[in-house]
């Protein structure tokens, strides 16, 4: 997508935008952004075919919620925001141009929220959710009330987005479409730069220009976060230090200025010791595992460092740390067996989260129920996500999620189970959404961990899983994450 297609933030608020409809509200991004403009009192519309659990958020706010898509939905708006999702051949898209209202993509519309504000961007091929999350979750406890919108909901918090009284806004920025390269951060954190998108950017080196040209767009008065145990952030680090920019790293490498040691990750947690410039930190503790979950703390912690913020606030908000929906996100147990979700589709973060789920499994099997997200990455990466998926100890694999994709001869889930090096009993491959259950129930045993992963609509299939699992026992009901009955959504 070409950077053209987005306007640079500038004086523009969100107050400025008056009535405010947003196409397809019921995305993640597109319901936080429409619950920030909600919780800031202003008046909002969406349009959604989908019931997606975040919409009955939406009305209770007040917001107005067409569950069809036409040209009255449109009537007494004056903005209308639409993401990368949407096709500009959309009849809303049209009839918002015929009618010469403001057309914003949800990045500029983003961009005007955060006008005034200092801005706290998180970048990332991946770990930016959970990053903007525990950032967010710091810059609270320490009392100053941030802005937020982040592309997953903070589990117990249920809740991506919200509007604050202090000068801070942490956003999630979204490399996929280039989109981030319209905001202008007081702080960019960036998680990791690894091959992904290549739709939009062709091939690594690119990306890795894109990046460098976001780090670029940050104030001077503030400063870049990068991680120097990633190839491509320290590559990053290297050039804009070279620029004489204001860059800090974190780590486990020696030279990171916030060095992790000592990591230790457990079914109960991760915890690490920090120091920063050779001042110890003391020790940090999640109670949700992974090394990866303590390096994205790491981010954090050095973040709200730089911003002169207690550090003691950074070790409580990470202590507690509840964990983001869908980002390992314990759904319940039902018949002995445990079930997740996650939305890892890269092959990076779906080999770091089914190496956690190892953790937590023990002495039980981990069972994928996997749904590619996009065609291209699947066909790009296809022996990358093979061998991530090698890590199971079973498979059901959906086909590949991409809307708005052509499928050519050869590609999608059906080549990809074929790549995958699993036993061809421990692997099935299953054209109807309603058979994936069915094959939970017949390959899992109690002790077993089942982990729906990929693509937005798998996320839906948690509860069904459950629910299979509870029929198959004959129990009244599973049990949900808080060891209270599930229910299914």
């Amino acid at each position: 997508m070409n950077t053209a297609q987005f306007t640079p933030a500038g004086t523009l608020t969100a107050e400025d935008l008056g009535r405010i409809h947003l196409i397809g509200v019921g995305g993640v991004g597109m319901s936080g952004l429409a619950r920030l403009f909600l919780t800031r009192g202003l008046p909002v519309s969406g349009s959604e075919l989908r019931d997606w659990p975040s919409l009955a958020g939406l009305r209770a706010l007040g917001g107005t919620i067409h569950s069809r898509h036409e040209v009255s939905n449109l009537d007494g708006v004056d903005t209308v925001v639409y993401s990368s999702a949407i096709p500009q051949d959309h009849l809303e898209m049209v009839e918002a141009r015929r009618r010469g209202l403001r057309v914003l993509h949800r990045s500029e519309a983003l961009a005007a929220a955060m006008t005034g504000r200092r801005t706290v961007a998180v970048a990332g091929t991946h770990g930016k959710t959970t990053t903007t999350s525990m950032v967010t979750m710091v810059l609270q406890q320490a009392g100053v009330d941030p802005s937020f919108v982040i592309g997953g909901e903070i589990s117990e918090v249920g809740s991506g987005a919200h509007h604050g009284t202090g000068e801070h806004f942490v956003v999630e920025a979204d490399e996929s479409d280039r989109s981030f390269l319209i905001y202008r951060p007081y702080v960019s954190v960036i998680t990791n730069i690894e091959a992904d998108h290549l739709n939009t950017y062709g091939d690594l080196a690119t990306l890795e220009a894109a990046f460098a040209e976001f780090a670029r767009l940050t104030d001077p008065d503030g400063f870049i976060v990068t991680c120097a145990d990633d190839p491509g952030g320290r590559r990053l680090a290297e050039t804009l230090r070279a620029e004489g920019r204001r860059v800090h790293t974190y780590g486990e490498a020696p030279d990171a200025d916030l060095r992790l040691s000592d990591i230790v990750s457990s079914a109960q947690g991760v915890r690490y010791l920090a120091e920063v410039d050779g001042r110890s930190l003391g020790e940090i503790r999640l109670p949700v595992p992974g090394r990866h979950m303590g390096l994205n703390s790491a981010s954090a912690v050095l973040t709200a460092y730089l911003l002169g913020l207690p550090v003691e606030a950074a070790e409580a908000a990470l202590g507690a740390f509840p964990g983001v929906r869908r980002r390992f996100e314990r759904k319940g147990v039902a018949d002995g067996v445990l079930v997740y979700d996650e939305y890892a589709y890269h092959p990076t973060s779906m080999t770091l989260a089914l190496q956690t789920l190892r953790e937590v499994a023990g002495d039980g099997r981990v069972i994928v129920v996997f749904q590619p997200y996009r065609l291209y990455r699947t066909r790009d990466l296809q022996a990358e996500i093979a061998a991530a998926l090698d890590i199971a100890d079973e498979l059901v694999l959906l086909e590949v999620f991409g809307p708005g994709e052509l499928r050519q001869p050869g590609e999608g889930s059906a080549a990809l189970v074929e790549a995958v090096s699993l036993p061809a009993e421990r692997k099935v491959f299953v054209d109807s959404w309603d058979d994936a259950p069915v094959e939970v129930v017949r390959r899992a045993r109690p002790g077993d961990v089942v982990v729906t992963m990929g693509a937005p609509p798998i996320s839906l299939m948690g509860d069904q899983l459950l629910d299979a699992l509870t029929a198959r026992s004959g129990d009244a009901a599973a049990v949900g994450p808080d060891g209270s009955a599930a229910t299914a959504g």
